[in-house]
C-alpha cells in the first residue's frame, strides 16, 4: 500500500476535519474515496440505472427533426 503526505492550509484542514468527522471516517480513506471517485473510467451503476426513466424525453431522430440540412461546403 502506498503512502503519500500532503499539506493542507488550515482552513482546507479545518474543512476536512468537519467532513470526516461527520462521516467518522480517517482523513486517508476519505482522501483514498475522493481519488477512486475522481479516477472512475465508467458510469456508476446508480447513474446506469437512469437510462430510459424518462418516458416523455425525446429519441435523437425527434430531436433532429427540427434541424435543418448542412449549408454545401465551398471547395477550397
Amino acid at each position: 500500500m502506498g503512502q503519500v503526505t500532503i499539506y493542507l492550509d488550515g482552513e482546507t484542514e479545518q474543512k476536512l476535519n468537519g467532513l470526516i468527522a461527520d462521516k467518522n471516517i480517517s482523513k486517508s480513506k476519505w482522501i483514498a474515496d475522493l481519488i477512486r471517485q475522481k479516477t472512475q473510467t465508467e458510469w456508476p451503476d446508480r447513474i446506469k440505472r437512469l437510462a430510459g426513466t424518462w418516458r416523455d424525453m425525446p429519441t435523437a431522430d425527434e430531436i433532429r427533426q427540427s434541424e435543418g440540412s448542412d449549408t454545401v461546403r465551398e471547395p477550397l
